[in-house]
């Protein structure tokens, strides 16, 4: 399968040392599941069902995958237990082929567009929301396009001081008011100031609380709705951040948030600091909505744009 064969070679390293956690947990339960084992048998795809749902890839999830690999068991009469690696590979990348609906193609380079493109970010406090919106803005930056941040989660104060201190880290204009300011008045001018002087990327932060859904809803929707007024079609994508390590707490917020608002796109944060790397791959095919960046590590430099193959490989790699 040669999808799995043409990887950036810096990336593909960051990629392993920032899943390696979940890769040396996964690999090691692997590696003891096949130990003696001539085939994949009823016992292995027993332990292999226990190992990913212990790495958070949902249970349902799993379920899609263990049928997937007895049917090709089946298919193939004789399937040794040393192919196993190669076989989650390819039927996992294959599930998540599948399962994929919405696309949002842009990455952090495209065409010049006539309007900014917007991208809104929602998440629950804590999950690496304004950490994620600094390394967004880096990397449209080094892709060579002119970034402005709004400072719409004024809820918090700290909200928007840490946000401050990203803007200055990667050197990119900030939009901000003081705390309880109107969080639409915030993306209004944003918005107004990115059409104004031609910028090529508006990324509008939110405030993080899910207390109440009904007060959410009508914040994002008042949010969404005078970004409308600038640009008609804004915003662009409506970016949820979860939190890898939390693992299925993680599937819980985006079936939350995914009810109260229209989320586009998801970023998994956090990969490098746990074992629960495998719920990446239950919140991509539970969701109707594709996970677009992962975070793998501290630096401003890690933050990657979803490939489901290059994840996969890596994640049911050994480590070199």
């Amino acid at each position: 399968m040669g999808i799995f064969s043409a990887f950036s070679k810096d990336k593909k390293k960051d990629l392993d040392q920032g899943l390696s956690k979940t890769k040396n947990s996964v690999f090691s339960k692997l590696s003891k599941a096949v130990a003696g084992k001539s085939k994949v048998d009823d016992a292995v795809l027993d332990d292999l069902e226990e190992i990913l749902i212990t790495s958070d890839v949902g249970v349902n999830t799993t379920i899609k995958i263990i049928e997937r690999i007895e049917n090709r068991v089946a298919r193939d009469k004789y399937v040794g237990a040393s192919e196993l690696n190669k076989i989650l590979k390819e039927e996992i990348a294959a599930l998540l082929e599948e399962s994929e609906d919405v696309k949002i193609e842009t990455g952090f380079d495209f065409p010049k567009r006539k309007y900014p493109y917007v991208i809104m970010v929602v998440g629950v406090n804590g999950v690496g929301k304004t950490t994620t919106i600094g390394k967004l803005a880096y990397k449209f930056k080094e892709a060579g396009k002119s970034v402005l941040l709004g400072a719409a989660d004024t809820f918090r104060a700290a909200a928007i001081d840490q946000l401050t201190i990203w803007s200055e880290r990667v050197d990119v204009p900030l939009v901000k008011r003081s705390m309880d300011s109107d969080p639409a008045a915030v993306a209004y001018d944003t918005l107004q100031s990115a059409v104004s002087k031609d910028y090529d990327v508006v990324i509008i932060d939110t405030a993080g609380r899910l207390h109440n859904r009904v007060n959410l809803m009508n914040e994002l929707g008042k949010i969404k709705n005078v970004m409308k007024k600038v640009i008609p079609d804004a915003p662009h994508e409506v970016l949820l951040i979860l939190d890898a390590s939390t693992g299925q707490n993680a599937i819980e917020q985006a079936k939350q948030f995914t009810n109260v608002t229209e989320v586009n796109a998801l970023a998994l944060t956090k990969l490098d600091g746990t074992a629960k790397g495998g719920v990446v791959i239950g919140v991509s095919e539970q969701f109707k909505v594709p996970v677009k960046y992962i975070g793998i590590g501290e630096k401003k430099e890690h933050l990657q744009l979803f490939n489901k193959y290059e994840f996969v490989d890596s994640l049911f790699s050994k480590n070199e």
